[in-house]
């Protein structure tokens, strides 16, 4: 399968001097086209620091982050911004709508900022986005007139109506009660099915279950890399036991 993002020797350092602390130590990692990955860890692990290095959200001290043979270090700002908006996507805990647009302008911003023409297609494609994520008739709404699960969902939409390569969430249920938490990662597992690469960070096995990969990180590192058995199908409760069996053994 092919390769969409390679990171090699990954250092990132905060502060100076005697405050100089180390988020990423030499971290290798590939992710690839159509995988779902999650990253696991303690609070202060690098696991999201993690997630930006390989997104290009934050620059790294020394190594190498590739997207698609890109080398994103040597992109010029513009450059690297125009790459996280066409083909990536971003999902957060706590999503950022501008309050003054409803559910549907909020969707289609990131396509209509990137100067494209067709405003009916754009528009149709973000109707198709609202069903499928089963917010339908909200179109209209203002963003504080939803619920967090639905808000959510709106910002899955936003982050796939450039139908990127890979979608980028951190922490994406961590807002959510245990039903809308639920809804969320079916909907992701959905989005993965039909081809989109994702990578999350998270703190619940439960949620880290519906991946196929868990990579647990420590101290800046990652000390391991399970591949969870595709065959267990939606038992999702025997695989989240096999993601904190792991997270026991590598001390986390």
């Amino acid at each position: 399968m092919k390769i969409i993002i390679t990171g090699k020797k990954i250092v990132k350092t905060f502060g100076e001097g005697e405050e100089k602390v180390g988020a990423l130590n030499g971290v290798d990692v590939e992710i690839s086209q159509g995988e779902f990955a999650a990253i696991m860890g303690p609070s202060g692990s690098g696991k999201s620091t993690l997630l930006f290095a390989l997104s290009g959200m934050d620059s790294i001290t020394s190594g190498s982050v590739r997207f698609c043979d890109t080398e994103l270090s040597e992109l010029r700002e513009n450059d690297l911004a125009d790459i996280r908006r066409m083909k990536m996507g971003f999902v957060f805990q706590q999503p950022t709508m501008l309050k003054n647009l409803n559910i549907l302008d909020n969707i289609i911003l990131p396509a209509l900022y990137e100067g494209k023409k067709n405003a009916a297609g754009i528009t149709q494609k973000a109707k198709s986005l609202m069903k499928k994520t089963g917010i339908s008739g909200l179109e209209k709404r203002d963003t504080a007139e939803v619920s967090g699960g639905q808000l959510q969902r709106t910002g899955i939409c936003r982050a796939l109506i450039n139908s990127p390569e890979i979608l980028f969430a951190d922490e994406p249920t961590g807002a959510l009660n245990s039903k809308a938490a639920g809804e969320i990662m079916g909907l992701l597992s959905e989005i993965n099915k039909d081809g989109t690469a994702i990578l999350l960070v998270t703190h619940d096995a439960k949620v880290a279950a519906r991946a196929d990969r868990v990579l647990f990180t420590k101290d800046g590192a990652i000390v391991s890399d399970l591949f969870l058995d595709k065959s267990t199908g939606k038992d999702f409760e025997e695989r989240a036991e096999k993601v904190i069996a792991q997270m026991t053994a590598v001390g986390i």
